[in-house]
């Protein structure tokens, strides 16, 4: 019955999703993209083994990329297969020169798992933090081929801890091993029975943004912008953010501010541009350098977390949104403050990054000017809540080693 259901459920997923892309632009992708059932490049000899990580968007990528490379590393006679579930991922990194075959994942289905798996014929899989789809994940057991969670997270709000939830339930036991991030994932599922084979890892974000972070690379363009001003960089912004800085931003001219918004179609980058009158595109700057606004909008995908090494003071948003704050780890390694909205208990780095001092909550925009001016009139303040965010992203740091030595000692990619 549960297994009914689920069909049911995926049915109508797929015929949401086809009305929806009448006017959206990401469903037209979604559906385009699955057209033409994914054709997998051939190996180079038969003891070539394949790596197959599957990730749902773009921050799952981000999350699963240091495990991929450190595998890659290690493995360098490895292929690798990348999936990914959502368009905003794979339109992104479909040029990803770090993978062999990269696809969009078919839609679950008992025959299109047999046929991709058949395809790809890997020798260890990962899927990172969520999907969990049911055929797919069958279809690997039943032909025994390890499957690892990566940075896996768990919440009482899941199905798998609903009475609703057994066909999810009976998913976990199709991963040869989980790597959770916190201690309460792992005490979710031991309370339902999944008991072995799960591993305390922590999150592979921080290994990720670590690795940005000290590769360090310059963009003379950003910080001509910046000169010798004050900088507030406020990453992945929504319309609810916007309306939070908009007279912080109208008050004070004379500090530089870079908006990168999270949705950068046409029309939302017009209306963030109307929104803070005289400012730029990203795009005008590189055309004409001789400007003289104080904000900046960044109208491309990529540069985000290389710009929050330019600013005195970060803002990150999502906090606003029913969906919850963004990327605070990619602020805070630089050593910056992080400000974001009160929307952030879902997501146990937000929490943290506020008990050790580096995360500061705001819910108004007058909390949101009360801040910015403490910091601003207090320079050992400014140094120490950015250095307490920095420490905190190194001292979880590590996930991606753990993971490469489980795979390692249990010789999964060794014939």
């Amino acid at each position: 019955m549960a297994k009914l259901f689920y069909t049911i459920f995926l049915s109508l997923y797929v015929a949401g999703i086809k009305l929806l892309s009448f006017w959206n632009p990401k469903a037209r992708l979604w559906l385009s993209g699955r057209k033409v059932f994914p054709v997998v490049s051939s190996t180079q000899n038969a003891s070539t083994k394949t790596i197959w990580m599957h990730c749902a968007s773009l921050g799952e990528f981000e999350q699963g990329r240091p495990v991929l490379k450190a595998l890659k590393k290690h493995f360098p006679d490895s292929k690798i297969v990348l999936t990914f579930f959502s368009p905003s991922g794979y339109e992104v990194q479909k040029n990803y020169t770090g993978a062999d075959d990269i696809f969009y994942l078919p839609v679950d289905s008992k025959i299109n798992a047999a046929r991709l798996i058949k395809a790809i014929n890997p020798s260890l899989v990962l899927w990172v933090k969520y999907e969990y789809w049911f055929y797919y994940l069958e279809e690997l057991k039943q032909q025994h081929i390890p499957v690892l969670l990566v940075s896996g997270i768990f919440r009482p709000s899941q199905p798998f801890f609903k009475w609703y939830g057994g066909v999810w339930k009976n998913i976990l036991p199709a991963f040869t091993h989980i790597f959770v991030q916190d201690e309460e994932s792992k005490n979710l599922l031991t309370n339902i029975g999944i008991e072995k084979n799960i591993t305390v890892s922590g999150d592979t974000r921080f290994d990720r943004v670590i690795e940005i972070a000290e590769k360090i690379e310059n963009l003379p363009l950003i910080k001509q912008f910046c000169g010798a001003h004050k900088v507030i960089v406020a990453g992945s912004t929504w319309e609810e953010d916007e309306v939070e800085l908009i007279h912080y931003v109208r008050a004070n001219p004379e500090i530089k501010f870079i908006i990168a918004p999270h949705e950068i179609d046409a029309q939302n980058l017009k209306d963030v541009q109307k929104e803070f009158s005289g400012s730029i595109f990203y795009s005008d700057l590189v055309s004409n350098q001789q400007v003289t606004a104080n904000v900046l909008i960044i109208n491309n995908v990529g540069m985000l977390s290389r710009l929050y090494r330019y600013a005195d003071i970060t803002y990150v948003g999502g906090g606003f949104g029913k969906d919850g704050v963004h990327n605070v780890l990619e602020a805070g390694v630089y050593g910056k403050p992080v400000i974001y909205g009160p929307e952030f208990e879902k997501f146990i780095e937000a929490t943290e990054l506020i008990t050790c001092g580096g995360g500061i909550v705001i819910s108004s925009a007058l909390e949101l000017e009360k801040v910015l001016t403490a910091l601003w009139n207090d320079a050992p303040l400014l140094h120490k809540t950015g250095e307490s965010a920095k420490n905190y992203v190194y001292a979880n740091s590590g996930a991606t080693k753990k993971i490469l030595t489980f795979v390692q000692e249990k010789r999964l990619l060794i014939n």
